[in-house]
């Protein structure tokens, strides 16, 4: 299992990211993970910088693989803008690069006061923009004229030497099984064996599989859970809430509901490393060949210090 971190754009400033970048790979991870926001989640959260601006800066810093977990090529950016992104990154990380993709929420992606679509819609736009960036990274000159997009007399002039791989992110069975159709890899954050299984059986194989999830280092568990409670609640809001609300405002209402021990059931808390190891591992009973982590709040140095000293030799 190739062991990741998280590069989280809705908590830290373009600064502080390239400087966990830096770390982390200093650190003994093997890959990132860069989220793809507009918007925080929260406020306490605070940061959103550009994704395409980071992708390009972390390309100056560091030689490891990077996924954008995850980017919406649907509503928010057209597909056509987001193949040239793609294919720029690709280029600057000499083929290092992923694409990670999803339907989106609303908390980014209905900035223009367009109508948020219904699930299936989403999904079907999403196929759609997919199929469109192949075709514009397959080189020359595209003309497409679907249910969703239209490009015309379009071309990318600088690819790189291979199409860039699309992984799918996916959590109900529709999603899973498009993933399995068209995805050259599968994204979750749910250490649950059931859509890594049916991801293969649909047509996956033996594509990668990529997970992740959020830790908190503090002195102490109880620290831990204020920081992560504070800051990351919506880890534990139940259901639809995370794909249609539709600004950190109605996501700091909906967290009032969210108790501390709410987080603490999503979260691995504290100074512990075994806390740590043993999430890591569930994902790898999982299935998954990829796991990706990140440090809720201010103690990341902390972090990736005692992922070095403590938890990456009890991996190996």
């Amino acid at each position: 299992m190739r062991i990741g971190y998280t590069l989280s754009s809705e908590e830290f400033t373009p600064a502080e990211l390239l400087e966990q970048a830096r770390m982390a790979e200093q650190a003994g991870f093997e890959a990132f993970w860069i989220s793809d926001h507009y918007h925080p989640w929260a406020e306490a959260q605070g940061q959103s910088p550009f994704v395409w601006s980071m992708v390009g800066a972390l390309s100056q810093v560091s030689a490891l693989p990077v996924t954008t977990a995850v980017t919406c090529p649907t509503v928010r950016i057209h597909p056509a803008v987001v193949a040239q992104a793609v294919a720029t990154s690709a280029v600057l990380h000499e083929g290092r690069f992923v694409l990670g993709v999803g339907t989106g929420e609303a908390l980014n992606e209905h900035i223009f006061g367009d109508p948020w679509p219904a699930a299936q819609v989403r999904l079907e736009m999403l196929e759609e923009a997919i199929e469109v960036m192949r075709k514009l990274w397959a080189g020359g000159f595209v003309n497409h004229r679907g249910k969703y997009y239209t490009v015309e007399n379009a071309r990318i002039y600088t690819l790189p030497e291979q199409p860039p791989k699309v992984y799918v992110s996916g959590f109900g069975p529709r999603s899973v099984k498009l993933a399995a159709r068209i995805g050259d890899g599968y994204i979750s954050t749910r250490p649950d064996p059931e859509p890594v299984r049916r991801f293969r059986d649909q047509g996956g194989g033996q594509k990668p599989t990529q997970a992740g999830f959020k830790a908190c280092y503090a002195a102490d568990v109880e620290e831990a859970t204020r920081i992560a409670h504070e800051r990351w609640r919506t880890e534990a809001l139940p259901g639809e809430l995370n794909q249609v609300l539709p600004s950190p405002r109605h996501f700091e209402q909906a967290g009032t509901l969210v108790t501390p021990q709410m987080v603490a059931e999503r979260v691995a808390l504290g100074p512990d490393p075994q806390v740590v190891v043993d999430t890591i591992e569930e994902y790898a009973k999982a299935g998954y060949d990829e796991v990706y982590v990140t440090n809720i709040g201010p103690h990341y140095r902390q972090f990736f210090e005692l992922y070095s000293r403590e938890v990456q030799p009890a991996l190996s």
